[in-house]
C-alpha cells in the first residue's frame, strides 16, 4: 500500500521490548535480530542454555555437549565488530537459525530445535570474511526446519520481472488518473467520484515498489498526517486530496487544481520509472509490509478522505501481495513448508473482502457488523503473520 508518509523504515518491521524481533514461524524456528544487547534468564523449566562465542579467531566455540531437543544458544561477541551468526548444517549451508547485529561484547539469544544432523556456527562480521565453526554432531532426535539462503543474485531475476510489471501498471494508473480528471474538468463530480476509485486502486496495488517511488509516493498517495492545517494543508496532495474534496462538497474549480498536481505527478513517476532500479533485497520485505500496513492503515480507517473504499482498497493490497509473492514463489517453494497455507490463507481473506462488494460498491468500515469486522481483522492479520516468515526466507544472506 504505497502511502510513504506512514510507513516505518526497513529497519523497523516488528518491534518487542525494544529489540528487533522477526519470527520465522516455521514449526517454532526463531530468528532474533537485534543490534542491542540482551542476556534473557533462564527459567528453572526452560531449554538448556549453551554461550557461544563470536569473534573471526573462535567462532562458534563452547558448544561441546550436544543433546538433542529444543535450546538456547547465547551468542556471546568477544571480537570488536558487530557480525550476523548462523546456525547451519556445513555441508548444505541450509540455515537452521540465525541473530543480525550482535554487536561487540554483547549477547543475544538464539534458540532451534536439534536433532540428529550436523551443525555449524557461522560467523559474519561487518567488513570481513565469513567464518564456519567447528562441526557439531547429533546423533538422535529430529531437528527444526531449515532453509536453503537465498542470496541477492537470487533476487534479481524476480525484482526485474516485478519492475516491468510495475511498468505496465503506471501506465493504466495514467490512463485512469486521466479520466478523473477529465471528468472533474467538465464538472462531472459523480463521474469523478465513479472514476477515482479504479484509479486510486490500481496505483495500490502497485505496493511493493513504494520505496522506489520516492518522494513521487508522498504526492501521489500521501494523507494528511503530520500536516499542520492537515485536510486544509497547501501539501496535501494526491489521491487523498482529490478524495476529500469529492465527498466533502467541494465544486469541480476547487478541484481542478489538485486534479491537475495529481496527473502531473503520476506522468512523472510513468516516465521516470524506466530509469528507475528497485532494491531486489527488499523484495521479500514489501511482501510483508504492504498487508502489514493496511491492517495499520485501512483496516483502522486513517486513509478514509470520506469515500468509505478502505475495504477495497484492502482488496487490491492483497492483489499486490499475490503479485509478490508470484515472483518470489521459486525461491519459497523449496524453503517454505507454509507456502500452501499461505496460498489458503490468501483465497480465504479475498472471499472474506469480495464479501463486502455489492452491486459496485464497497461496505464503509463504520457499516461492519462486528463479527464481520472481527472476521477481518483476523484474517488479514493471519496473513501478516504468515508473509513475516516469506521476509525472512527472502533477507539475503551473505555466505562468503
Amino acid at each position: 500500500m504505497p502511502v510513504s508518509v506512514r510507513r516505518p523504515p526497513p529497519a523497523a518491521r516488528l518491534w518487542t521490548g525494544g529489540a528487533l524481533l522477526l519470527t520465522l514461524a516455521l514449526l517454532g524456528t526463531v530468528l532474533a535480530l537485534s543490534g542491542g544487547a540482551s542476556h534473557g534468564a533462564r527459567a528453572d523449566d526452560g531449554p538448556p542454555h549453551t554461550t557461544v562465542e563470536v569473534s573471526p579467531s573462535r567462532c562458534g566455540r563452547g558448544w561441546t555437549r550436544p543433546v538433542p531437543g529444543v535450546q538456547v544458544f547465547d551468542l556471546h561477541n568477544t571480537s570488536g565488530a558487530a557480525a550476523e551468526v548462523y546456525l547451519e548444517d556445513p555441508r548444505s549451508e541450509t540455515v537452521y537459525g540465525e541473530v543480525e547485529g550482535v554487536g561487540p561484547g554483547t549477547t543475544r539469544e538464539l534458540t532451534v530445535r536439534i536433532g540428529k544432523g550436523s551443525y555449524a556456527f557461522k560467523c559474519v562480521p561487518d567488513d570481513a570474511d565469513a567464518v564456519t565453526g567447528p562441526t557439531v554432531r547429533v546423533t538422535a532426535g529430529t531437528a527444526g526446519p531449515r532453509a536453503a539462503p537465498v542470496t541477492e543474485h537470487d533476487l534479481i531475476p524476480p525484482a526485474i520481472g516485478y519492475q516491468k510489471w510495475v511498468g505496465h501498471g503506471l501506465d493504466e494508473v495514467l490512463r485512469l488518473t486521466g479520466s478523473l480528471r477529465a471528468a472533474i474538468d467538465r464538472g462531472d463530480l459523480a463521474a469523478a467520484r465513479t472514476a477515482w476509485l479504479p484509479a486510486h486502486l490500481e496505483y495500490e496495488r502497485l505496493g511493493a515498489a513504494y520505496d522506489a517511488f520516492g518522494a513521487a509516493d508522498a504526492r501521489i498517495n500521501g494523507t494528511d498526517a503530520g500536516l499542520p492545517d492537515v485536510v486544509h494543508d497547501k501539501d496535501f496532495t494526491g489521491f487523498h486530496r482529490v478524495e476529500y474534496g469529492l465527498w466533502h462538497g467541494r465544486s469541480a474549480h476547487a478541484l481542478r487544481a489538485p486534479a491537475a498536481a495529481l496527473l502531473t505527478a503520476v506522468t512523472a513517476l510513468r516516465d521516470d520509472w524506466a530509469q528507475t532500479r528497485m532494491d531486489p533485497a527488499q523484495l521479500g520485505l514489501r511482501a510483508h509490509e504492504i498487508l502489514e500496513n493496511t491492517v495499520q492503515s485501512e483496516l483502522t480507517g486513517r486513509t478514509d478522505f470520506g469515500s468509505g473504499s478502505n475495504l477495497a482498497t484492502a482488496r487490491a493490497n492483497l492483489d499486490g501481495t499475490r503479485e509478490v509473492l508470484s515472483r518470489l514463489r521459486p525461491l519459497l517453494t523449496t524453503r517454505y513448508a507454509g507456502l500452501p497455507v499461505l496460498d489458503r490463507r490468501l483465497d480465504r481473506a479475498q472471499h472474506t473482502l469480495d464479501a463486502f462488494h455489492h452491486d459496485g460498491e464497497w461496505t464503509p468500515l463504520n457499516r461492519l457488523r462486528r463479527g464481520d469486522r472481527e472476521t477481518v481483522n483476523a484474517d488479514l492479520g493471519d496473513l501478516v503473520e504468515r508473509l513475516a516468515s516469506v521476509a525472512t526466507l527472502c533477507d539475503p544472506r551473505r555466505t562468503v
